[in-house]
This record gives C-alpha cells, structure tokens and sequence, in this order.
C-alpha cells in the first residue's frame, strides 16, 4: 500500500517509516504540509497519515482540500491535542481516525489495517486464484490450509496485482506502490520481483503475464 505520512517531527516520522516499510508498505514522507497537499492533489495515496500542526499548511486544511477534491482515500490524524473540540473539528474536515500523541506503533499500524480492510470493502475478505486461497485481513496466502510464504515484497506485488486481477498494471505503478513515488530505484527490481513471484506462483496454477510497454497482469493459468 502507498501511504503518504505528513509530519514535522523527524524522530516520529522515522519510527512510523520504519513500522510502515517493515509491513511492506511504501512511504512518501513530507515535513511541509503546501508540499504534501501538491504531492497528495497530483499523486494521490492509498492512504494518508497526517499531522496537525505543519509549517506552511496545518493538517486540517489538507484534510479539507483532500476531500474537496473528491479524493476518497482514508487519513488518520496525527495530533499532540486530545481534546473532544479537537478530535471533531479533525473528523468533520474528512479524517476517518484520530491518534493523540503519545501514542504505540502497535496501535498505528492495527488503525491502519482497520482502514485498509473498511476501504477495500468492495473486495472479498478471501480470494481464490488458481489453487491458492487469499486472506485480505490476514494477508495471508495458503495452498490446501498451509500458508504459503513470500517475503513482503512479494506479498505487497502479489496483493497488488491481485486487486487488478486480469488487468494490466504498468511497472511506473507498481515501483509508485512498492517504493513511493519518484523513488531513485532501479526498475530492474521490479523485474526481478515478479520473475521470482511467477516461478513460485507457476506451480499453483496462477500466471503473470507481460505486454511489453504496457505491464504485467496476474491471472488464473489458463488449462
């Protein structure tokens, strides 16, 4: 999932980077809050994580300008106030949760998979694609009732191209969604990501097909 996280506290960021990174997301991360709001109005998110209290634009107003233009995705409020004023001025403006500071990354990271599973409503909790079974909740892959390990770059690929099953997905957006946007990486890494997910996948009856120029797409293996 590509999250954007709008915080001007250097440690915080690092340590809720470094919680988001481990569970395979990516992270676009801002200190200014007009550079987020740009960043957020042209890129998008899968979902935002922002803070109050920012130099050039506060929190509240990017949740605004955020829901203004119709963007849909869900934010959580990052925030040193506790008060009820506080949290219902944050929810009216368009956030889906608030978090006071001090608070457990435990607690951030079960928020944010509460939202993930609330904003991907449309899609079935379990999937079944080829011989495989899906646990979104979970995320969690299993063949006949044993889980089938991948590590979380592959899972996070995996997930993404499940959700555009039988669609192709170009590889600009898998890098955005794996990396961040505009990460200095090179796209021979997601070659070799999905040329290692199609060998374990092969044997499931699953395939990853590519069309050059456009991307790749996931789908069941043809008998």
């Amino acid at each position: 999932m590509r999250i954007v996280l709008v915080e001007d506290n250097q440690m915080l960021a690092e340590g809720i980077q470094k919680v988001l990174l481990d569970e395979g997301h990516s992270v676009d991360y801002f200190v200014d809050g007009g550079l987020a709001d740009q960043h957020l109005k042209h890129e998008g998110a899968d979902l935002a994580i922002i803070d109050i209290n920012l130099p050039t634009l506060d929190g509240v107003t990017i949740t605004k300008n955020i829901r203004t233009r119709k963007q849909l995705f869900p934010i959580i409020i990052l925030t040193a106030r506790g008060a009820t004023k506080d949290r219902v001025i944050g929810l009216d403006a368009g956030a889906d949760d608030y978090l006071v500071k001090p608070f457990k990354m435990d607690e951030l990271d079960a928020r944010i998979r509460a939202l993930s599973r609330r904003n991907a409503s449309l899609l079935p909790n379990s999937e079944k694609i080829g011989n495989l079974k899906y646990s979104r909740n979970s995320r969690r892959l299993y063949f006949n009732n044993q889980e089938l390990t991948l590590n979380r770059r592959e899972l996070t690929l995996f997930e993404i191209l499940l959700n555009k099953k039988g669609q192709y997905i170009s590889k600009s957006s898998l890098a955005d969604t794996q990396y961040g946007v505009g990460s200095d990486i090179n796209m021979n890494a997601i070659e070799i990501s999905i040329s290692r997910l199609r060998k374990t996948l092969a044997n499931h009856s699953i395939q990853i097909t590519t069309a050059r120029g456009i991307g790749y797409m996931m789908d069941d293996k043809l008998k």
